[in-house]
């Protein structure tokens, strides 16, 4: 994995770039926002989460909202596509949210056009909210016109459920209306190739059909693992979020992930984490979990891998 830089400034819309074999991937961003710090961390106390990240007078957590360019092969794909522009103002003002990936990829030289597959791991809201913007009429219309959209058919179906307990994460407007065109791709079963160099995998636990992105080229790997590990915050096998509808499973799925990716050093590429965007995982002499090789509040002319201290 060769890591090219990450600015230290919050403020950077390009949060890092790596080249994994002959793939590229540009770390974008929708930019932050904020969500309580006892749902981020479930049952995990907060004198013990807080030693890791910090909450605001109103227990909130900054949080990232990272958007992923792969480019393979002569493709450009997307994963993910934060909030997007369609959340209401009282929404937008709760969690602080920005609405920056239009300007992101813009600074990474990339149209809406020049996409050719956006990935959606899941369809909360905070992963597929760019999917689609209001147009003229207050209809939604894909933002990136010429792409082919991914996602689980569980997540459209458990979306379309509206259950109480998570209905406000699923915004019809964000993939209903790809569905209808036929823009939209749905995935049946728990293992998918997409293009050569990328494919989906079903880490069930946050959803039911929680997707991770392998994207693999010259014998190197890299992997958007989604929300089993939203954050280098959340490394602990137990530490699940009050979020994951399942987080016994959660824990399982995230053994099995550690199971492949510290033996093989993926690079693992985390949807929530704005100054760790990418690092590789290990484990020291007690066996506990920690960030190894990463690029954390470095400078943008730093151009080698960093080695930080554990989380």
């Amino acid at each position: 994995m060769a890591i090219d830089y990450l600015a230290a400034d919050d403020e950077n819309l390009i949060r890092a770039r790596a080249r994994v074999g002959d793939a590229e991937i540009i770390v974008c961003t929708d930019g932050t926002c904020r969500f309580d710090g006892g749902a981020m961390f479930g049952v995990v106390p907060k004198t013990l989460w807080s030693r890791r990240t910090q909450a605001d007078e109103q227990n909130r957590v900054m949080l990232g909202l990272n958007c992923v360019v792969v480019r393979i092969g002569g493709k450009t794909v997307l994963i993910e596509t934060g909030f997007g522009n369609k959340i209401a103002p009282k929404l937008k003002e709760i969690y602080c949210i920005q609405e920056r990936l239009p300007e992101s990829l813009a600074a990474a030289k990339i149209s809406p056009g020049e996409v050719d597959v956006v990935i959606n791991t899941h369809l909360h809201w905070d992963h597929c909210g760019w999917n689609t913007v209001l147009g003229g009429e207050g209809t939604a219309v894909p933002f990136f016109p010429n792409a082919q959209y991914i996602t689980h058919a569980g997540e459209v179906e458990h979306g379309r459920r509206q259950w109480e307990r998570d209905r406000v994460s699923y915004v019809a407007n964000n993939y209903e209306p790809l569905i209808e065109s036929g823009q939209m791709r749905l995935i049946h079963g728990t293992e998918a190739d997409i293009l050569p160099g990328i494919r989906v995998e079903c880490f069930p636990g946050h959803t039911a059909q929680l997707m991770a992105v392998h994207i693999e080229s010259a014998g190197e790997h890299a992997c958007f693992i989604s929300d089993l590990l939203p954050t280098t915050a959340h490394l602990d096998i137990g530490w699940a979020m009050g979020f994951d509808l399942d987080p016994l499973r959660t824990i399982e799925e995230r053994k099995r992930f550690y199971a492949r990716a510290i033996p093989e050093r993926w690079t693992v590429i985390y949807p929530h984490d704005h100054r760790i965007p990418l690092s590789t995982v290990g484990t020291d002499d007690r066996g506990r979990l920690h960030v190894i090789e990463s690029v954390r509040d470095i400078p943008a002319s730093a151009t080698e891998p960093f080695v930080v201290r554990p989380v």
